[in-house]
């Protein structure tokens, strides 16, 4: 089989995958479709520990617990939806606001490596006002106001549904946050008149936003319109490189008229990790570096 018939022989098994979440298939032939192009990931990089404190056969939801991996710092308590619960509502409200539903589906490898890196580094977030973007269910920005003393946290998604959720999570940590302010945002890459949030933000973070390109434009020039232009600013965005798209996305950064620095290894142990599922790790089938390992992409204005 050649290349090209090889990826059009996944990518139908992919939407075959996408057609079980909606009328929910289980049997054997598609489960092992799935673990032949499924690269999705059971433990991620395993960076942070999490266990799942409530899950009922009856409901689309589960408490997940997750241990920040620093002496003294709170646990955290994230509502989520349990795995294979899609719904054709769930892609009309996507369609209708314009968004991808990747919110909902599950946490996100990349997301958790944001998380586990903001955290290492609390001196960069301290006493500093952050956004973090496309957010999911909210982990990083959850343990960027747990660890880091940030002075202000705001956790943002496109997605309605997934915002929702961001509030609840937000409520059930309250008392981890000690001085840190923290909210959520229902907030669009394409909304460019914000008086109340242009230029004010001294760090953005986002984790695998750079995947679809139609949203590149937009998403390049808000990094703009969020960041501190007077003042020292930056946006951490986690991607991996998933074929051209995050090359095209840098192409978006230099044309909007910011400056970026693309780094591999910037973490020991997130690298350590990446080696050892390059070796193959029943935990994630189908690793593969260029789809799963998230470079970091440091975003700034250029100053004269």
């Amino acid at each position: 089989m050649d290349q090209s018939s090889s990826a059009s022989s996944s990518s139908s098994l992919r939407w075959r995958i996408l057609r079980q979440a909606l009328i929910n298939r289980s049997d054997s032939q598609s489960q092992d479709e799935i673990k032949r192009v499924s690269r999705k990931a059971t433990q991620g990089f395993n960076l942070i520990p999490f266990h799942v404190v409530d899950s009922s056969e009856n409901t689309r939801e589960a408490c997940v617990c997750y241990t920040i991996p620093i002496p003294a710092s709170p646990k955290l308590y994230l509502t989520q939806r349990v795995d294979n619960c899609s719904d054709l509502n769930d892609f009309e409200i996507s369609n209708r606001h314009n968004i991808d539903n990747t919110g909902l589906v599950c946490q996100w490898p990349s997301e958790e490596v944001l998380a586990y890196f903001c955290m290492s580094q609390p001196d960069r977030f301290r006493g500093k006002r952050v956004i973090e973007l496309g957010s999911g269910y909210g982990l990083a920005g959850l343990v960027i106001a747990a660890a880091t003393e940030a002075s202000e946290v705001v956790i943002s998604d496109g997605n309605p549904q997934v915002v929702n959720y961001i509030k609840r999570n937000i409520e059930s940590n309250s008392m981890a946050f000690s001085n840190t302010s923290v909210k959520a945002m229902e907030f669009h890459w394409n909304q460019h008149q914000l008086s109340e949030l242009t230029n004010s933000f001294d760090i953005i973070v986002a984790s695998d936003c750079t995947f679809f390109k139609e949203f590149h434009k937009d998403l390049a020039s808000i990094i703009k319109v969020l960041l501190k232009a007077n003042e020292p600013s930056e946006a951490l965005f986690f991607s991996p490189k998933r074929g051209d798209s995050l090359d095209k996305f840098l192409k978006e950064i230099e044309d909007t008229g910011l400056h970026y620095v693309l780094t591999e290894k910037y973490d020991g142990e997130v690298w350590k990790r990446h080696e050892t599922l390059v070796k193959g790790d029943e935990s994630w089938p189908n690793y593969d570096k260029n789809h799963c390992y998230p470079l970091l992409i440091q975003i700034t204005n250029y100053h004269k």
